[in-house]
């Protein structure tokens, strides 16, 4: 609820605080006082676009300020998401509300200090207060929301969010079904070239580091003649000829004689032992190196074949690699991808089935949800027009007729119901289901219904936005409700009816009413007086709560004008004391619960 609304330099208000309580508050004031000026004020601290006209003539800026108590309305879960979604943190159950509007067109919105868009504040300010005047901002004049009044009052919120749920499923699968389609040319054309790139890859039969061992054969293979040559002539300086004269003996044929001198010196001199057993060893490692060399050699021989197969493949190797990457390992990997994506396209046309069999059974689930959703809203409409007519009566609207208007719109591809009776077929559909509501009424008898919205004068449109907030009340989550002259075309005796039905909303809500009719402000448990005063040759508009014979005076001057006579007073307080009696009559009957 609205605790305080503080306004500097806004308009004609150069300053001012208002301390608002539970129940019904009432501003009441001459014309052209400011009353519709503090809730100009209001609604831009709610997030309203406002321009720097409001800023007061010589003054810097405007500053509004708003504290909501919030400590019920944050344990709801949309609430609580809401200000999870914006960083919002209640202090002690308090939110601070501020919005500054600078004389060269800048503003800032804030909440508990924290920077906002007016954006932000605006979705904040939904959830806090509903204002309801002859402006535009009056929703009921809106018929995208005389569903959400028709779904508050029938309790199928929750159904329409199952039937959201479902339409958001279908809008997946379609959106998938129609990308495939829209892009089958596309995908055809990457399916080809995958598909060449995947074949020739395959065809390839790669082998990792393949071109690493073909090189280094090819390397062999260009110097087989020289690398025989050198093996042999190695060979020859290893092993040689025994028979060779001793001078030019080769490697181990030297190496045998030399061990058969140290053998001999160690048979004389056992210390040279050690050094023929060396040699020994070194004959064993040499005459192994030996067979090494002359199997290399015996093994190495020209093959021109080989190596212009070696070539070739090198050269497919090497252009592979400029295609596909800069590794055998990379264009293998290519490979790979392209075959897995070229799978994923050409098993489109497989999910198309499977999809459209999906489609088939989310619309006939959408269908049978969207039309139990349909007939809970036609059965609830008929209430809902039946106890409006009684409340419009009660307001002296006369014999006034008001319908709830629910029809479909056939549609090839919606989802098929059958509703009110009539046969299944196709009806467009969104997160709200089938239906399309709209509040009809005829201003008098003999009249045929018409849209709300083209019918109804400003007058009527605020009688009628009370009978069905007085209705609603129950399912109105909104805690502050905020009445802006709603008295407009309405009488003294309507009036005594337009007061209780203010009142009766207070059982559940915070109500906060402009009026210029005492019988109205007579019913208020809070009254404010709105003047306008001259101050340093300026008009200043100000605020002040008044009670007692204050208060007994304000509702005389409404009733007969100014000078205030005493029978104007006694008829002010016999107002008081009939409202007053009315009050207690419905609370003692326990017709309505007072807030806290």
């Amino acid at each position: 609820m609205l605790l305080e609304l503080s306004i500097r330099d806004f308009a004609i208000i150069d300053e001012t605080r208002i301390a608002f309580e539970p129940g019904m508050n009432a501003l009441t004031g001459e014309t052209g006082a400011g009353k519709s000026i503090l809730i100009d004020a209001l609604g831009a601290v709610l997030g309203e676009r406002v321009g720097s006209d409001v800023v007061r003539t010589g003054a810097k800026g405007a500053r509004i300020e708003a504290t909501f108590d919030v400590t019920a309305l944050s344990m709801r879960p949309e609430v609580g998401e809401l200000f999870a979604e914006l960083g919002v943190e209640p202090e002690d159950g308090l939110l601070i509300l501020s919005r500054d509007v600078q004389a060269n067109g800048r503003s800032a919105a804030r909440v508990n200090g924290r920077a906002m868009t007016a954006g932000a504040l605006g979705r904040i300010g939904q959830a806090l207060v509903d204002i309801h005047g002859q402006s535009d901002h009056l929703s009921l004049l809106r018929p995208s929301e005389h569903l959400d009044l028709l779904d508050r009052f029938a309790g199928t919120l929750e159904a329409r969010a199952e039937v959201g749920r479902i339409v958001a499923a279908l809008r997946e699968i379609r959106a998938r079904i129609d990308d495939i389609r829209t892009h089958a040319r596309e995908r055809e054309q990457r399916a080809d070239l995958l598909r060449f790139q995947s074949d020739e890859i395959t065809a390839a039969q790669l082998v990792p580091r393949e071109d690493e061992a073909l090189a280094a054969e090819r390397q062999v293979l260009a110097n087989a003649e020289r690398l025989a040559l050198d093996a042999a002539a190695g060979l020859d300086l290893i092993v040689g000829d025994d028979s060779a004269d001793d001078r030019a003996l080769p490697a181990l044929p030297a190496l045998r004689k030399a061990i058969q001198y140290l053998s001999d010196i160690a048979g004389i001199d056992e210390s040279a032992q050690p050094i023929a057993e060396r040699l020994r060893e070194a004959q064993f490692l040499l005459e192994d190196a030996a067979g090494d060399v002359r199997a290399y050699r015996d093994r190495i021989e020209a093959d021109p074949a080989r190596l212009a197969e070696i070539e070739d493949r090198l050269a497919e190797l090497q252009r592979l690699k400029r295609k596909y990457g800069a590794t055998i390992d990379e264009v293998i990997a290519f490979g790979e991808r392209a075959s897995e994506e070229l799978a994923a396209l050409t098993g489109n046309e497989a999910d198309i089935e499977s999809l459209q069999g999906r489609e088939a059974t989310l619309l006939d689930t959408l269908g049978n949800a969207a039309a139990d959703l349909s007939a809970c809203r036609q059965a609830a409409g008929e209430r809902l027009a039946r106890a409006t007519e009684a409340a419009i009566a009660e307001l002296n609207m006369g014999r006034a007729r008001f319908a709830v208007r629910i029809e479909q719109v056939p549609d090839e591809r919606g989802a098929p119901a059958a509703v009110a009776d009539g046969p299944r077929q196709r009806f467009a559909f969104d997160a709200t289901g089938i239906d399309r509501v709209e509040f009809m009424i005829a201003s008098n008898a003999g009249e045929a219904l018409k849209p709300l919205v083209r019918v109804a004068s400003g007058g009527e449109t605020a009688r009628l936005m009370l009978a069905l907030k007085s209705i609603l009340s129950m399912a109105d989550a909104t805690p502050t409700l905020v009445f802006d002259e709603v008295d407009v075309g309405v009488g003294g005796r309507s009036g005594q009816v337009v007061g209780e039905k203010l009142w009766g909303l207070a059982a559940g809500h915070q109500v906060i009413v402009i009026t210029h009719l005492p019988q109205i402000a007579a019913f208020a448990e809070t009254h404010f007086r709105i003047g306008k005063t001259e101050r340093g040759e300026r008009v200043v508009s100000q605020v002040e709560p008044i009670e007692g014979a204050a208060r007994v005076d304000e509702l005389a001057a409404m009733l007969d004008g100014l000078p205030v006579t005493s029978a104007a007073r006694a008829n002010a307080t016999a107002m008081l004391d009939r409202a007053e009696r009315w009050k207690a009559e419905r609370d003692g009957a326990g017709l309505a619960k007072r807030p806290a």
